[in-house]
């Protein structure tokens, strides 16, 4: 699949589903906010990039403490959602700009802080996007990933990329903080610290969020039902589906 076919996977999936991101509560609420707050409120005049902003949880954060904030997204649904959203709270210093996260619009060394929440998992360049967030970032500006996490090993690897492609086409790859690690020092960024928690997706509203098709809902529930005590219990996989992953909060500094 070419890069730009695989945008519009992402832009057909997300585009019908932006009300529901507003609304999810895995999407609107996370320690991690606490950490992105205080990195604006210690940088006055912050110019803050939200990278992949989806609904604009991070933005409606950070936007505040900031002198400026972009929320960045390839779906234009997604970005209507956050400019009026703006609006009603009356977070003026809230712009949209749509397009990718492997070809940002932006001029060298613009920005002081990029953030990035549960997007780079859509990604269809991982290496591209990196780079990109390297040369827009002032020199000693600070980036933060938060996704979900692959696991180290393969078996459970596998599990988690499968349920997560079952129900979402524009799926590529949660990585794992190795993989993270790896890739943002080949982009030229400084890993600074990283983190790992546990987050619970419940079956329902997890699938719901993406209008997974019947089918494949079944077969995510066979899949899980079918797994290995090993992967069971890793995942923490419940009677109804719902299950547990890990989430990486990772800093970076150019």
């Amino acid at each position: 699949m070419s890069d730009q076919s695989h945008r519009a996977v992402v832009q057909r999936q997300f585009g019908a589903q932006a009300g529901a991101y507003l609304g999810s509560a895995v999407h609107a609420q996370g320690s991690e906010f606490a950490e992105l707050r205080a990195a604006v409120a210690a940088r006055p005049g912050a110019r803050v990039l939200d990278l992949g902003c989806g609904a604009g949880h991070v933005s409606y954060q950070v936007a505040p403490l900031a002198g400026a904030v972009v929320a960045y997204d390839l779906a234009p649904e997604m970005l209507a959602l956050v400019a009026t959203t703006a609006r009603e709270r009356g977070l003026d210093n809230i712009t949209t700009t749509q397009g990718a996260a492997e070809q940002l619009p932006f001029p060298d060394r613009h920005f002081d802080l990029v953030f990035s929440r549960y997007s780079a998992h859509h990604w269809s360049d991982l290496g591209g996007a990196l780079r990109e967030v390297c040369r827009v970032l002032k020199p000693g500006g600070l980036a933060a990933f938060v996704d979900v996490a692959g696991p180290p090993r393969p078996l459970l690897d596998t599990h988690l990329q499968t349920v997560e492609v079952l129900r979402d086409a524009s799926h590529v790859r949660d990585y794992t903080p190795a993989e993270w690690l790896q890739r943002v020092a080949q982009a030229g960024l400084k890993p600074e610290r990283h983190a790992l928690s546990r987050l619970r997706l419940e079956f329902a509203s997890w699938v719901a969020r993406m209008q997974t098709p019947e089918p494949l809902r079944v077969a995510i529930r066979a899949l899980q039902e079918g797994a290995s005590s090993e992967v069971r219990d890793y995942f923490a996989i419940e009677a109804d589906g719902s299950f547990s992953a890990d989430v990486v909060v990772l800093w970076a500094s150019r």
